[in-house]
């Protein structure tokens, strides 16, 4: 592998991480979100809902996106769109704006996971890719994996919030130079 398929290796096994990270991250946390916000136990459901929700609906859409404008582009749409929403989560202070933002984040969620999966499947050649795709995949296993345990040590450690607030540097530094 050459340098340029380690980095783009590496941007995309990040954002893979944390796009499977947060589907089950925010499921610890829902107990200080509780109390922090106030939330009766509809807006916790929606809270863990919203994002797999747009996730799950514009996952296609994603893909097609990619076709359309290309996979930088989409990836770079995907990428700001998820950290953003992050951002905005983390600081929200009432219902609506979590929800609203966890509901965003799922939607660059669903821009960002097939741009991810192309830009391995068109970058690297017949010979390395299986290696890329591996690398991939073990990387959103983790994320699922790591999803409660992150929220755990996060929420108790800083705040619920910073389940959130996590995800901005990284996306942040995966951006594409």
């Amino acid at each position: 592998m050459t340098r340029r398929d380690r980095t783009v290796l590496a941007l995309a096994c990040a954002a893979q991480f944390m796009v499977v990270l947060d589907v089950s991250v925010v499921n610890v946390a829902l107990p200080s979100i509780q109390d922090d916000l106030r939330f009766g136990p509809v807006d916790l459901q929606w809270v863990a809902g919203a994002y797999a929700l747009a996730f799950a609906g514009l996952l296609l859409l994603g893909g097609r996106l990619a076709d359309l404008y290309g996979l930088r582009r989409t990836f770079v749409l995907g990428l700001a769109l998820f950290t953003l929403a992050s951002l905005a989560g983390g600081l929200a202070d009432n219902r609506a704006a979590l929800i609203a933002a966890r509901a965003v984040q799922g939607a660059g969620a669903a821009i960002l996971a097939p741009a991810t999966l192309t830009v391995l499947t068109t970058t690297f050649a017949e010979d390395v890719r299986p290696r890329a795709l591996a690398a991939w995949t073990a990387v959103g296993l983790a994320g699922g994996t790591a999803g409660n345990l992150v929220g755990g040590l996060l929420t108790d450690a800083l705040s619920w919030r910073w389940i959130l607030l996590v995800n901005v540097p990284i996306g942040a530094l995966a951006l594409p130079p």
